[in-house]
C-alpha cells in the first residue's frame, strides 16, 4: 500500500469532512450550523467543479491517480454539473460548504475513487481559485469611450448594489401594501363591530388600515409597485446591454454560453 492509499483510508475513517485529522469527537450541531457556508458559496458550484476537473488531470500527470480513476472522477463531475444546472442537486445535512457537498456527491456516484481528488489539495486553495477573477482589470467606459481602468468585480458589483436597492424597495413596499382594507366599507367603515384584527391574522396581513377613506380611495400602492417593477427592468436592461456589448467581437470580454443564445 502506498502513501496516497494510506491517506485515503485514514480519511475514510474520519468521516465525510475534508478536515479533522487530529480530532476525535464530533462537532457540536450548533457549531456545525454556525460554521457552514453552503448557503452562500453554493453559487460557486461551477467554478469549484471546473477547478476539480483541472486538478484531477494535474495529479494524474504526476502519477497520483490512474487513468481509470481520473476518468471515473471526470465522469462523476459531469453528472454533478448536470444536477446543479438542472437544479436537482440536493444539499444535505453535513454539507459544510460547496466543496464538501460536491465531494460528498462524487463519492455517492463513483465510490472510493472520489477520495483521491483531494490529494494534496485544501479548501483554502480551492476558494482562492473560485474567487481568482475578483482582481481582473478591465477598461471602464463612459459613452462607449475608454475611461479609467476598473476591476471586473467592480463592474459586477455596480449591478449588485442596484439590485440590492431593488430588493430593499420591495421590502419597504410590502410593509405598506400588507395592510388589510377589508372592513372599511364604502367610505365610513363597518358599523357592525367586525373584528378586523382577526380577519387580518387569518388572511396573513401584518396590520389593518387606520383610515377607511384612505383605504378605499387611494391606489398609490399600485403606482408604487409599477415604479418598482420598472426600476428592476431598467437595471436588468442596463446589465443585459453591457453583456451584449461586451460579447461582441469588438470587445470580446464575455463569451455567452450556447444555452443562452
Amino acid at each position: 500500500m502506498n502513501v496516497v492509499e494510506m491517506e485515503h483510508k485514514e480519511a475514510d475513517k474520519e468521516g465525510k469532512k475534508l478536515w479533522g485529522g487530529r480530532f476525535s469527537g464530533d462537532t457540536d450541531p450548533v457549531m456545525e450550523e454556525f460554521n457552514a457556508s453552503i448557503g452562500f458559496d453554493n453559487r460557486m458550484w461551477k467554478e469549484d467543479l471546473q477547478g476539480s476537473q483541472a486538478y484531477i488531470r494535474a495529479i494524474h500527470s504526476v502519477g497520483l491517480v490512474t487513468k481509470d480513476e481520473m476518468n471515473q472522477i471526470l465522469c462523476g463531475i459531469e453528472k454533478i454539473k448536470e444536477e446543479w444546472f438542472n437544479k436537482k442537486f440536493v444539499i444535505k445535512a453535513g454539507d459544510e460548504d460547496v466543496h464538501t457537498a460536491n465531494e460528498r456527491r462524487l463519492k455517492e456516484l463513483i465510490g472510493s475513487a472520489a477520495s483521491k481528488l483531494h490529494t494534496g489539495r485544501s479548501r483554502n486553495d480551492q476558494a482562492q481559485v473560485d474567487t481568482s477573477e475578483i482582481e481582473v482589470i478591465m477598461p471602464g467606459y463612459t459613452h462607449l469611450q475608454r475611461a479609467q481602468p476598473i476591476r471586473w468585480s467592480h463592474w459586477l458589483l455596480s449591478y449588485a448594489w442596484a439590485l440590492q436597492r431593488d430588493v430593499e424597495r420591495l421590502d419597504q413596499l410590502l410593509h405598506r401594501v400588507n395592510v388589510l382594507p377589508l372592513g372599511s366599507g364604502a367610505i365610513a367603515g363597518n358599523p357592525f363591530g367586525v373584528d378586523r384584527g382577526s380577519i387580518a391574522q387569518e388572511l396573513g396581513f401584518a396590520s389593518v388600515s387606520a383610515n377607511s377613506m384612505d383605504a378605499v380611495g387611494d391606489r398609490d400602492y399600485i403606482i408604487e409597485f409599477l415604479f418598482w417593477g420598472t426600476m428592476v427592468a431598467t437595471h436588468l436592461s442596463r446589465w443585459a446591454e453591457d453583456l451584449l456589448i461586451y460579447s461582441t467581437q469588438e470587445f470580446g470580454f464575455v463569451k455567452l454560453s450556447d444555452a443562452y443564445r
